[in-house]
């Protein structure tokens, strides 16, 4: 059997208004919403998972929304501080005019480790990325009903960039116990892979300057969670990190996958997930994302968090998507 880490199973972040999030993450870029509940250690706030047609390891970023008016974060330091995603080659003049039709500012366009870039933030200030790429993640499931053609559509993860003060122990751990491979370097950028998956196999370590700390908030990533196979991989793994000197959490049941957490050296929120059992456990394919799901421990306060959380509507790309 094997105990490796296979790359990004998900990445979790902070959003304020839910409606938004959700008109910018389904609506514009087009992700499917494949799960609808709520933070499980603050039920009631929602927790929002998007991701391919049925939710693949590799292609999930999920949404804490705070809601209006929530205290905002700030980058920097011991967070991911940008998430890229894969679009397929070709696709980039497609992007760039569905963005701008949504007054979403675009950065200027660059080219990394020869792959073609295009840079923008969401609503809440989170830093994305597209990036064109030749050979699409045979994992990804797409959406056959999702608003953006099969051609252009987003497929996964294509990485994440981890921004630290001091690399050289993030590196080794992400060398060593996570499985990753050095892959090149360009500036403070080091480039990892990780050759157990296609989708969601690369990070990048950025090195910045020392008291650029990150704080958490609105507009920040929470965490990243890496994939195992299942529980047994996952106690392994959890073993493997303690002996290593990490204080590593109880493994956490959140339903659709088995979780334990650590921080990195960098100060970053480590979670290691399970790709089992998956996002079907309790929804069929077609209606993923379509009812509230709750836990089995909070079905008995149904009402109370119904009543706690705002009504949303079905994504629309052409609603304001920038509050002001």
């Amino acid at each position: 059997m094997s105990f490796s880490i296979k790359g990004i199973h998900h990445i979790t972040a902070i959003a304020g208004d839910p409606q938004t999030n959700l008109d910018f993450y389904a609506g514009v870029l087009g992700l499917r919403m494949i799960k609808k509940t709520v933070n499980f250690d603050a039920p009631d706030t929602y927790h929002f998972y998007y991701g391919d047609q049925t939710g693949s390891p590799g292609t999930v970023l999920t949404f804490f929304p705070w809601g209006k008016g929530a205290r905002k974060g700030r980058p920097g330091a011991g967070q991911v501080s940008s998430i890229a995603f894969a679009v397929p080659a070709g696709s980039m003049n497609y992007w760039k005019e569905r963005l701008q039709e949504t007054d979403i500012i675009l950065l200027e366009p660059a080219v990394r480790f020869d792959e073609e870039i295009l840079s923008f933030r969401d609503p809440d200030g989170i830093l994305l990325e597209l990036v064109a790429s030749a050979t699409p993640a045979a994992e990804a499931a797409s959406w056959p009903e999702g608003p953006v053609p099969a051609e252009y559509a987003i497929t996964g993860f294509h990485s994440a960039t981890l921004a630290v003060e001091d690399h050289l122990p993030s590196l080794e751990l992400l060398t060593g116990e996570l499985g990753f491979e050095f892959d090149r370097q360009t500036g403070s950028r080091y480039r990892l892979k990780n050759k157990n998956t296609q989708m969601g196999g690369i990070v990048d370590v950025l090195a910045l300057q020392s008291g650029n700390h990150g704080k958490i908030g609105v507009g920040t990533v929470h965490h990243i969670a890496w994939r195992t196979a299942d529980e047994q991989a996952q106690l392994h793994k959890r073993e493997q990190l303690i002996r290593q000197g990490y204080e590593v959490t109880p493994v956490v049941d959140r339903n659709y996958f088995h979780s334990v957490y650590f921080r990195g050296p960098g100060n970053i929120l480590y979670e290691i997930a399970t790709d089992t059992p998956g996002f079907l456990v309790d929804e069929g394919i077609e209606e993923l994302g379509s009812h509230l799901k709750l836990p089995v421990w909070f079905e008995s306060r149904r009402q109370e968090i119904e009543s706690l959380l705002p009504s949303l509507k079905q994504p629309g790309i052409n609603r304001k998507i920038f509050q002001e």
